[in-house]
């Protein structure tokens, strides 16, 4: 592949449209009037020493990939095998032209996160960040990473709004005992109706027990939590049975608890 010189470079940028991740490519800014400025390469600074910094043999999904930051920041760390998906056409055209400038042999793919079994394949690194809270249904989607993609380290970051403190949570409640709704460090999923910072795809905003809470629900042991919004997780054994979702052909007509579906 002949290498591109700078014009050239941000000739293509400009051509690809808005970016939302500031990426250097070559010397090339993709976003150089970004609102957060050298996002996300500022915000990774925070917390990449929670990554294994050599990923030599591994393979690494990124979901929700965008313009491919990430998916870079692992190839640059040995990763073997690195896909990236998302949903937006516009995003995976980005993250392959970044990706070739940088010289990195990384596959980009559409997919939705509620069709990650398709994918037929586990990975030892799933980067799920950014993604939860434009979701409907954001507890599946930890869930179906869970079940069909995630073999053992998972990196999630979701926006967080309302208290970062994270209170101990009883395995039961007497039904009258309403109290503990209110506490700052209860989880709690804000819903948002219409919109949020003019973004109609922004759904939820947990506050940081909840993230913490929803995670071990799917089946994730949190261990780290290097800034309030990330988790680096290990996948262990489902904690839940008999989950409300629909049936599939595998489970030959019975839910999860055994019982007629």
């Amino acid at each position: 592949m002949t290498e591109m010189n700078p014009e050239q470079i941000r000739a293509r940028v400009a051509e690809l449209g808005d970016w939302f991740h500031n990426m250097d490519l070559k010397g090339v800014r993709t976003a150089p009037d970004h609102f957060l400025y050298d996002y996300p390469a500022n915000k990774f600074a925070r917390f990449e020493h929670a990554i294994p910094a050599d990923l030599t043999g591994k393979s690494v999904l990124d979901i929700g990939c965008n313009a491919g930051f990430y998916s870079l920041e692992m190839k640059r760390r040995g990763a073997d095998r690195v896909l990236g998906v998302d949903s937006d056409d516009r995003y995976l055209e980005q993250a392959r032209f970044a990706a070739e400038v940088e010289q990195a042999e990384i596959e980009f793919r559409k997919l939705s996160v509620y069709d990650l079994a398709a994918l037929k394949e586990r990975f030892d690194l799933v980067i799920f960040m950014g993604v939860l809270y434009h979701l409907r249904h954001p507890l599946l989607a930890l869930d179906l990473i869970h079940e069909h993609v995630a073999d053992d380290l998972l990196l999630f970051q979701s926006m967080q709004r309302g208290s970062d403190e994270v209170f101990p949570v009883a395995a039961d409640y007497d039904f009258n005992e309403q109290a503990h709704f209110d506490e700052p460090g209860y989880p709690r999923l804000h819903f948002i109706e219409h919109q949020y910072a003019h973004d109609p795809t922004n759904w939820w905003a947990p506050n940081a027990a909840c993230s913490a809470a929803m995670l071990r629900s799917a089946g994730f042991e949190i261990l780290d939590q290097p800034e309030s919004e990330v988790f680096v997780c290990r996948r262990g054994p489902s904690p839940w049975v008999g989950a409300a979702y629909p049936a599939r052909a595998s489970t030959n007509g019975y839910d999860r608890s055994g019982d007629k579906a």
